[in-house]
């Protein structure tokens, strides 16, 4: 069935993958900074709630993908983009009666753990001192984050369980990997993290269709690569999210 369905930084890669993923099958318009040609697109800075509400009215779904992604930023940066304007977006979402929020979390939740072994054998491509297997990183691992991105990143799930405790809206949350312009792993860590566009995008409409009864959840988008430690199993049993694309296919 059609929904009305919000994305917020559209202009984005990951937007334009879930743009390309979801046009034709339902109404989409954007929350950008800059326009988005060819879709309704209100023109506003997520971290001013009051310029960005218009946009959430009449929505059915809102798919989160605003945000300032660089690990070295400032915490002015951080602040301003991930931590206020996540909560906008949330509070707008639920002014407006939005069902659903499927938000851009990050691996970078849990990249602290490649510190420890055999994370870090894994990451740094030391397959030959990697173990036969390892422990995966599930939507229940203890975070660990990288930089004050990946806290901001904790910050927007533990932020998702409040509101989804507290208010009628669905959030899911999207632990995504590495996704790049020229979808393929750029290097030896990508081996294990990285994300086709397609992937992440198909993650992202199976969350927009799951059952309403689905409150919240977090969900790893990673595409199927051998030396990944991030759990996809859990996506697939919940969502039926099916990885088409694989890191192995370029190592």
């Amino acid at each position: 069935m059609s929904k009305k369905i919000l994305i917020t930084g559209m202009s984005g890669l990951i937007g334009g993958a879930a743009r390309k993923q979801l046009e034709g099958k339902h109404e989409l318009s954007a929350l950008n900074r800059s326009d988005v040609p060819g879709v309704k697109c209100l023109q506003a800075d997520i971290a001013d709630l009051d310029a960005i509400q218009p946009a959430f009215e009449g929505q059915d779904v809102v798919v989160h993908l605003a945000a300032f992604a660089k690990l070295g930023a400032t915490w002015d940066i951080i602040h301003t983009a991930n931590v206020i304007g996540t909560y906008n977006v949330f509070e707008a979402s639920r002014r407006a009666g939005v069902k659903r929020i499927v938000s851009a979390s990050s691996g970078a939740t849990i990249a602290g753990w490649e510190r420890e072994f055999p994370y870090k054998a894994i990451a740094e491509g030391k397959y030959d001192e990697a173990p036969d297997s390892w422990e995966m990183m599930t939507h229940e691992s203890v975070t660990r984050p990288i930089g004050l991105y990946g806290a901001s990143k904790v910050w927007g799930e533990t932020l998702a369980r409040h509101f989804t405790d507290t208010t009628n809206l669905s959030i899911l949350c999207l632990r995504i990997g590495g996704v790049n312009a020229e979808d393929k792993p750029l290097n030896t860590r990508q081996n294990a993290i990285w994300c086709s566009q397609r992937d992440i995008a198909q993650l992202i409409e199976k969350c927009i269709e799951a059952p309403d009864s689905l409150k919240y959840d977090i969900f790893y988008g990673v595409s199927n690569n051998k030396w990944s430690y991030r759990d996809i199993t859990h996506a697939r049993e919940v969502v039926g999210f099916v990885p088409q694309d694989s890191a192995d296919d370029y190592i």
